[in-house]
Parts: structure tokens; C-alpha cells; sequence
């Protein structure tokens, strides 16, 4: 693993990605290739370590060219495809969006990949196309039901989850028609620092901060496994550097509260760290909001396989790895300010909040 691609590299869990692989394999240079759409900035890039180690490009997966191009010139040995529309509301209002990055898109990187690897006798050695997924393709989960694992049939429900399970197709299909050496995860939840401010975690967080109200989808009662992103990011390596070629491995946080619970942590610890605020106690700014449509109840992810086979299990548990996100986004106000220069997500907030939180 010397040359690394990195799609999507400018998003919340690829430029955490690229920081973990900077500190822990001296020996990897990084090519980030980022279309730099809404959920993408140069901001989540600032202050990499050794940054003389990642090159930077403006480019988009859908463009079969630009990536023959990277390919060629940076004789790149490794794909981490972290690229995609994933923000499953978003998926529901625009679904073309997803199919063009999520699907067209994997299958151009894949592409391109076989052409640049591929040999009359094989593959180059030690190449390697990874594929970042999601636990929303097995569908929903019902009370009682045991987690996903690896062998659990998919059944998409929503427009972001059928075109993650199409993708996840594509690559299998790459391994078993043309021999790719590829390898699979399917994470759950990721929250951290860096992560664009639609999601549940942050939205919480800086909307609680300034009194702003919280809205909830529903009964609040949905259940999410909660995965800290530097635990994911160490998944990854850890894929990479022993997991078996044409294996697909299911990786979660072990962290499975309600919704309710997640935002009722976030306002008792925001209470300790910054009380008497004039609103008094921040559970007070909760709302109930209608819920979205087909919204799935309940996702866990079983991750035996990767402890026993390759020795990986998360190292935060929800109250530490809520401390430390909590704490990144009260120490980095330059990039929330950044974040308030993006007009198309503001208008998204005030369609779908009806107001345009904190970042206004």
C-alpha cells in the first residue's frame, strides 16, 4: 500500500480517514479525489499531519476520464472508495443524485481500476479496491430481531440504501467476473468530528449550543448503532492491511440508544460543560418533528467476524466518543463559519426544519 486513492476524501469520514492513514503507515501517499459538492470542503483538509504525504484533486468519480487519468499518473495500488450521496432525506427529494454518484460512479472506479491493474497473467500484486458501505442496505430491523451480519439478505428502503446495495453489487461482481481483488465493509452510524452539520449528532450539538430548537424525527424512538468515525477509520486499515480478498466485513459501534437517548445526552452534557444557559435545561428545546417517509426503525450491526478474524473492536463507548465530538465542535467555530458559506445547505435547512439553525 504506497499509492492510495481516496474518493471522496474531502467528506466527514474520508479526511478523517486520510488523517488516521497519515499517522499510522508512514509509507502511503495519499491522492484525494473529491467532486467537492456540498458536503465536501477543503476545511475538513486543514492541518493534515506529514501533508507532503496527500495530493489533493478536484474530480468526480462519474467522469470515466479523470479517473484513467489519476490512475496513470499516480500509479495508485490502492482504492478506498469512500464517495457517495448519503443522506438519505436528500435521497428521497433528488434520487437521480444518487443513482449517478452511487452507482455510475462505483462502477467507473471500478473500471478503472481493472484497466490499470489488470495484466494478461493476473493482477498486479498487492493491489487492492475497497469498498465503504452501509448497514442501511439490509433494510430495517424489528424489536427483538438479531443484528446484521454479514450473511443477512439485502432489502434497501429508501432510494441512499438501493443505490449503496447496487454498489455493493458492482464490486462483487467486479471479484467474481473479472477477478478484482476487492474487499467490502458495511459500517453503521458514523458521528465524529467533521461531520457536516444535516446529520443527527452534529445538527444537535450546535443547534443546542445556541438554543435553537432540536427537532426530532417522529417518537424519537428510531435505534441507530453509533459508530465513533476514528473506530471506523481503524476498521478500514485494519481491512487493508488483513482482510481476505473478496470478503465483505460488517463494522458497528456496539452503541444502540434512541434517537431520543442520543439528544438527550448531547443537552446533559452540554449542561455540564456550559450551564446557565438562558434557556434553561437544553432537553426543554426538543421538538417533535413529523417523520420522514419510510423511515426505518432500527439497525445493528453484528461484528464478530472482525474481531475474531482480524482483532478489530471499537474503542469508544457512547459517552466518551459523544465527549470528544461534542468538544471538537465548541473548539472549531472556523469550520462551522465555513459551513455557514454553503447556501444550498442552508436552504435545505429552512425546507426541511423550517428555520436555518444555528448556522444562520
Amino acid at each position: 500500500m504506497q499509492n492510495v486513492l481516496v474518493t471522496g476524501g474531502a467528506g466527514f469520514i474520508g479526511s478523517n480517514f486520510i488523517r488516521y492513514l497519515l499517522n499510522h503507515d508512514n509509507a502511503a501517499h495519499i491522492v484525494n479525489l473529491d467532486a467537492l459538492t456540498y458536503a465536501g470542503t477543503l476545511e475538513n483538509l486543514r492541518n493534515l499531519p506529514d501533508e507532503g504525504r496527500h495530493t489533493f484533486i478536484q474530480g468526480d468519480i462519474t467522469d470515466p476520464d479523470t479517473l484513467a487519468t489519476v490512475f496513470a499518473d499516480h500509479a495508485i495500488d490502492t482504492v478506498v472508495h469512500f464517495a457517495a450521496e448519503t443522506h438519505v432525506d436528500r435521497s428521497i427529494t433528488g434520487p437521480q443524485r444518487f443513482i449517478q454518484t452511487n452507482v455510475v460512479g462505483t462502477m467507473n472506479l471500478l473500471d478503472a481500476a481493472r484497466q490499470a491493474w489488470q495484466k494478461p497473467d493476473g493482477y498486479t500484486n498487492g493491489v487492492r479496491f475497497h469498498h465503504i458501505s452501509t448497514d442501511e442496505v439490509f433494510g430495517a430491523l424489528a424489536a427483538g430481531e438479531p443484528a446484521f451480519d454479514e450473511q443477512t439478505s439485502y432489502a434497501p428502503r429508501s432510494p441512499y440504501a438501493a443505490s449503496k446495495a447496487a454498489s455493493d453489487h458492482l464490486v462483487r461482481a467486479y471479484f467474481h467476473s473479472f477477478g478484482l481483488p476487492v474487499t467490502i465493509t458495511n459500517c453503521s452510524n458514523n458521528y465524529g468530528p467533521h461531520q457536516f452539520p444535516e446529520k443527527l449528532i452534529p445538527l444537535m450539538i450546535l443547534n443546542a449550543v445556541e438554543g435553537n430548537p432540536l427537532p426530532l424525527y417522529g417518537d424519537g424512538q428510531q435505534i441507530r448503532d453509533w459508530l465513533y468515525v476514528e473506530d471506523h477509520c481503524e476498521a478500514i486499515y485494519c481491512v487493508l492491511e488483513k482482510g481476505a480478498v473478496g470478503e465483505t466485513y460488517g463494522v458497528g459501534g456496539e452503541n444502540q440508544p434512541t434517537n431520543q437517548t442520543i439528544v438527550e445526552t448531547i443537552c446533559d452534557i452540554l449542561d455540564e460543560w456550559l450551564p446557565k444557559a438562558s434557556f434553561g435545561s437544553r432537553r426543554s428545546l426538543i421538538r417533535y418533528v413529523s417523520d420522514r417517509p419510510g423511515h426505518d426503525r432500527r439497525y445493528a450491526m453484528n461484528i464478530e467476524k472482525i474481531r475474531k478474524e482480524l482483532g478489530w473492536q471499537p474503542r469508544e463507548d457512547l459517552d466518551s466518543g459523544l465527549r470528544k465530538t461534542i468538544a471538537w465542535y465548541l473548539e472549531n467555530s472556523a469550520w462551522i463559519e465555513s459551513i455557514r458559506a454553503k447556501p444550498d445547505f442552508q436552504a435545505w435547512m429552512e425546507e426541511n426544519y423550517g428555520h436555518r439553525s444555528v448556522l444562520a
